[in-house]
């Protein structure tokens, strides 16, 4: 292990950036989340626990769950995507790629991706594909956009991070049952024009990591070629969410943290020079833990966890959208994304509005 607390956690070196390369830039987000809201007094009656219990170990009070049966993820991606549009000021015509990272999609087949590009009425013809990154997918998104953005290749693309968890969580467990819920962001992304490139605006570099080692730390393990849907799967609770907390918030504080350390350095940059941290919502102790391990103040971290709980692939676009409009995070600000999910995957970027 490296002694660089650059690379602690992930070990790959700083590379050195480049600036002949053109940037992408997020011109519009948006968020689409259910109505109906789950509070902890709710899930008090559901499963043993209260709403102290739950606040005093997530920070979380309220998640919103879809109408089984009368909501999917493609309709709250698509609601995220309309909205990011709106704000970006262009048509829905105008979108020639959709993008959707999530791990719980209508079905498995096709894509949810491809509803979204009906729904939101993107351009006929226009490629759509989902990406599978859990927690980490809109920072993974992010790269992949950037990519297809640079090939020339596509003008607008919509990244949508979208989950309805609320299947996959055994409402017995109050472990993981109080974690979760559901929603969808999503943000419209283009290269920068030459006044933005010159204005050092945009993504300013994406970094991925991943340990497969830990892979069985989080987990929904039934209905793939593994265990394939099955009577004795669905007795057996493989198709709901399987979670070892503990392994999870030692390597998400570690990795989180080292990861921003990584994208901060590569540009000569430290914590102190960012104007809002948008971290994956998943506990309010391991934003805490990250914030302490920066020597950042918490009032730096953009927060709503207590509202949405863990939205997976959706909490970081859904935390930029409300940032955004709430004026918390302005035109021009340096904000620092970081996200930490099942693989394990995680990542962070650095992003000039």
């Amino acid at each position: 292990m490296s002694d660089d607390p650059h690379t602690q956690g992930n070990e790959r070196p700083v590379t050195q950036p480049r600036p002949s390369l053109r940037r992408i830039r997020i011109v519009g987000t948006g968020r689409g989340v259910p109505e109906k809201v789950l509070t902890n007094d709710d899930l008090s009656k559901m499963v043993d626990t209260s709403d102290a219990w739950i606040r005093e170990r997530t920070g979380i009070r309220t998640r919103h769950t879809v109408k089984r049966g009368e909501e999917a993820a493609s309709d709250l991606a698509a609601r995220a995507g309309t909205a990011a549009c709106e704000a970006a000021g262009i048509s829905p015509k105008e979108i020639d790629a959709v993008i959707c990272s999530t791990i719980s999609a209508d079905m498995p087949l096709p894509s949810c991706a491809v509803y979204v590009q009906r729904k939101v009425g993107a351009a006929p013809n226009s490629a759509a594909f989902d990406l599978s990154a859990a927690c980490g997918g809109f920072i993974y998104g992010l790269a992949v956009a950037e990519g297809l953005l640079r090939s020339g290749l596509y003008r607008h693309i919509l990244l949508c991070g979208v989950e309805v968890l609320s299947g996959y969580v055994n409402w017995q467990d109050r472990n993981t049952c109080v974690l979760f819920g559901d929603g969808a962001g999503a943000a419209i992304l283009r290269l920068c024009t030459d006044e933005e490139q010159e204005a050092g605006l945009g993504v300013q570099s994406v970094h991925l990591f991943a340990d497969g080692t830990q892979a069985e730390a989080l987990m929904i393990p039934g209905g793939g070629s593994l265990y394939p849907t099955s009577e004795q799967t669905l007795a057996d609770g493989k198709h709901f969410i399987h979670m070892n907390g503990k392994v999870i918030f030692t390597n998400a504080v570690r990795n989180l943290a080292s990861s921003c350390l990584t994208a901060l350095s590569q540009h000569g940059l430290t914590p102190k020079d960012v104007d809002l941290v948008i971290a994956h919502q998943a506990n309010l102790r391991i934003v805490e833990a990250v914030a302490q391990r920066l020597d950042l103040p918490m009032d730096k971290f953009f927060i709503n966890i207590d509202r949405y709980g863990n939205t997976s692939s959706a909490s970081v676009p859904i935390a930029l959208d409300e940032a955004v409009r709430m004026g918390k995070a302005k035109p021009g600000d340096r904000l620092l994304f970081t996200a930490l999910g099942a693989g394990l995957a995680w990542g962070a970027t650095v992003v000039r509005l």
